[in-house]
């Protein structure tokens, strides 16, 4: 057997491991996290109520899978409703929104969405968010927030097929692929391309940083 000096070595040096593992997990972690923090914020946009689950679930999933921050925001502070039932409190007010600490704003789309189409606060962050050299997306119904911010005129742009003479008549480029790339523009057509939609958003981020 094993005298008793032997033993409490091997169990110190068995706890002396596990904390040495423990607090290199630890360093791993805090740096995962600063490298998160460094990749900056993502806001997203949705309606009031009525906004579609999947545009903003899906997006948001994978924005935080990629390192970046979401801030929700919205007309107000007080909760939304999803068309199929999710229950969203938004972060913070949409006329609040400070576009100079985002490197993206994504507008959700479902029928909801209409309620930003001649919002002039909306409006206003969709264009002055373009200006200040941002990704500007928008999903579903959403990008006729774009295309009445005068930022589609001449792009592909895609959006809900009800919606296409929308963008249209404002001079975008309509072609109703799932999900379309002008630039730093990002428009998507449905809850289906919620993921395309999102990950074409991530690498126009990652593409911007080059």
């Amino acid at each position: 057997m094993l005298s008793r000096a032997i033993l409490v070595s091997v169990l110190l040096g068995f706890v002396t491991f596990e904390v040495a593992c423990s607090r290199g997990a630890k360093r791993i972690e805090e740096t995962k996290e600063e490298h998160m923090e460094k990749k900056g914020k993502i806001a997203m946009v949705i309606a009031p109520n009525d906004f579609r689950d999947e545009e903003y679930l899906v997006p948001k999933k994978l924005f935080e899978e990629a390192g970046y921050e979401v801030v929700t925001f919205s007309k107000s502070t007080a909760v939304s409703i999803g068309m199929l039932g999710a229950r969203v409190t938004p972060d913070e007010k949409l006329a609040d929104l400070r576009l100079d600490e985002f490197v993206a704003v994504d507008f959700v789309g479902g029928v909801g969405a209409t309620f930003y189409w001649d919002d002039t606060v909306a409006l206003g962050v969709a264009s002055s968010a373009y200006e200040k050299g941002k990704v500007v997306a928008a999903i579903c119904l959403a990008p006729v927030i774009l295309a009445n911010a005068g930022l589609l005129s001449g792009k592909n742009a895609t959006v809900f097929k009800s919606a296409k003479e929308k963008l249209i008549a404002k001079g975008a480029k309509y072609t109703a692929a799932d999900v379309e790339v002008a630039g730093r523009i990002i428009t998507g057509n449905g809850p289906s391309a919620a993921k395309k939609f999102a990950k074409a958003i991530i690498k126009a981020l990652e593409e911007k940083k080059e």
